[in-house]
């Protein structure tokens, strides 16, 4: 177990630098660029074998013990350690990073973004799985901000030089504001260390604030939470993610809003929430606040996307409504409740399926299309999937009901959780204040399925005249079809759909996992 969690990190780098060298595993002639890409789906498929086989051998009767544990010394002068572990919580986001990053391997080798060498791109894919799996086994506060920052370039340089159109100005914001909040998180982290004496994050928690000051809580609260809201992201901070969705390639916007925006949230549940509880009670009303607008303001630049004549892209409509579907997470984060956090660590996982699967669906749209511009989509020759590919019209529809929160799909049991966590806070927090974050999430709910309803209306049944029509980049067939699912498409989305629909109809699986890390996590009160 030791073993494993410790190849999951380090294996994705070793890739990387065999993806640059002159004669990759795999190529004996032949296309390099095709060995190269297939260098990338084995290694991405090695860490999921890996990650699959460290979550068979978890001790799923202790989940809220830390397993597969390494704990070795490495800056002795500050007290700096390479401990990595795992625990209910960040299992299931391990998992999910692995298997995402292999949907997008896969996808790239027969679909691979316009750009420059196959090599380069390989490789920063997989320096970009290292990075988010160690942000999710480390257990040092440096290793974490390491971690955390690790992800950077590599998503900067997938943005800027395979992206679309704006992909500079995309990727420019991107890091800047990741950038600029990474630097007061990492003062923050610094001044929990000093103060508590160590950078280790389980002691630390074990403590439970003890040694921390209320001053020095707040004061690194402040810091800390500034940092991961950003990466969350929260409103208002959440200004870069449009852009950097819009420009990013395909498999850049599912890994972008599959796994990084859940680095954020992590970083809520497993540094502030059990290291400095006091200050994280002092800023939790506010958290709620800036969640319960983030959650209606989404859905409202969704719903003004959505309608006719706005020139929206569809891209970036789903890059909104991440900002929607995270203010749920920070929601029931902020609740300081073990339902509030159950369901966040449960929304988190239900983002990344089902935003990874309409993000895969829109970049399969536009290459047939050559536009994810809802006016032409939906115009008189537009999209009309129902007609032209039903399949990938079906398989809309499934990600946009799926995303609206339909019971019996993943979506659901977060945003149910966290609002019902809301009606009854932790004590200490004014119960007035989240009833009306509670209802303002409840109205965000019905936003969302009346953005999402419209899309599904003007993209799947199409020919409503608000717009010039487009042409299809792909040549019709006799009957007006156009290519439906790929072998490949398939082959790639359907564990998303797959894990959609358990995770619906099992919620109990999720949450025995991350429940009693969860109520260790928080003490075991409410």
């Amino acid at each position: 177990m030791q073993i494993l969690l410790a190849a999951i990190v380090v294996v994705p780098l070793v890739g990387a630098v065999a993806a640059l060298l002159p004669a990759p595993p795999g190529l004996k002639g032949g296309n390099p660029d095709q060995a190269v890409l297939r260098h990338g789906v084995t290694v991405t498929g090695a860490v999921l074998a890996l990650s699959v086989a460290l979550a068979a051998g978890f001790d799923h009767d202790q989940p809220a013990r830390m397993q597969a544990t390494t704990d070795i010394s490495w800056i002795p002068a500050l007290g700096i350690r390479i401990h990595l572990g795992v625990d209910g919580i960040s299992l299931p986001l391990l998992v999910l990073t692995a298997l995402l990053t292999f949907l997008c391997a896969l996808y790239s080798y027969f679909k691979m973004p316009t750009g420059p060498s196959p090599r380069a791109f390989v490789a920063l894919l997989l320096v970009l799985e290292s990075g988010t799996l160690a942000t999710f086994a480390v257990l040092d506060l440096m290793l974490f901000f390491l971690a955390f920052e690790m992800v950077l370039i590599p998503m900067y340089f997938l943005i800027a030089r395979w992206g679309g159109e704006g992909r500079e100005r995309g990727a420019w914001r991107f890091i800047l504001y990741t950038l600029l909040g990474s630097v007061v998180m990492l003062l923050g982290l610094l001044l929990i260390g000093i103060k508590g004496g160590t950078f280790d994050m389980v002691a630390l928690a074990t403590d439970n604030g003890s040694g921390l000051s209320h001053t020095t809580q707040v004061i690194a609260v402040l810091a800390i939470g500034i940092g991961l809201a950003v990466k969350a992201p929260m409103w208002p901070l959440h200004s870069w993610l449009p852009d950097a969705h819009t420009a990013a390639p395909t498999v850049g916007s599912v890994l972008l809003a599959g796994v990084l925006l859940k680095m954020g949230t992590y970083g809520f549940v497993r540094i502030v929430l059990p290291i400095a509880p006091e200050g994280a009670h002092a800023f939790a009303p506010y958290l709620a606040a800036f969640a319960a607008v983030g959650i209606v303001y989404g859905s409202l630049v969704c719903l003004a996307l959505a309608r006719s004549g706005a020139k929206g892209d569809l891209k970036r409509l789903i890059a909104y409504s991440s900002v929607g579907h995270m203010g749920f997470v920070l929601l029931g984060i902020a609740t300081l409740t073990p339902t509030g956090v159950n369901g966040a660590l449960f929304a988190n996982i239900a983002h990344g399926l089902i935003t990874g699967l309409l993000f895969f669906l829109v970049g399969a749209i536009k290459d047939r299309y050559g536009t994810s511009d809802l006016d032409q989509l939906s115009g008189l020759t537009g999209a009309a999937l129902y007609g032209r590919a039903p399949r990938l019209g079906g398989l809309l529809a499934f990600g946009a009901v799926a995303s609206l929160g339909l019971p019996g799909l993943a979506g659901f049991w977060g945003e149910m959780l966290a609002m019902f966590a809301s009606f009854r806070p932790a004590d200490g927090l004014s119960r007035p204040a989240f009833l009306t974050f509670m209802v303002l999430a409840g109205l965000g709910t019905l936003l969302t399925a009346a953005y999402l309803l419209v899309v599904v209306r003007r993209v799947c049944m199409g020919g409503d005249g608000d717009g010039d029509g487009v042409t299809p980049a792909t040549a019709p067939g006799p009957d007006g079809t156009l290519a439906d699912v790929r072998t490949y498409e398939f082959a790639a989305w359907t564990p998303l759909v797959a894990l959609t629909v358990i995770a619906g109809l099992w919620p109990a699986a999720l949450l025995g996992l991350t429940d009693p890390a969860v109520q260790q996590l928080l003490g075991g009160g409410n």
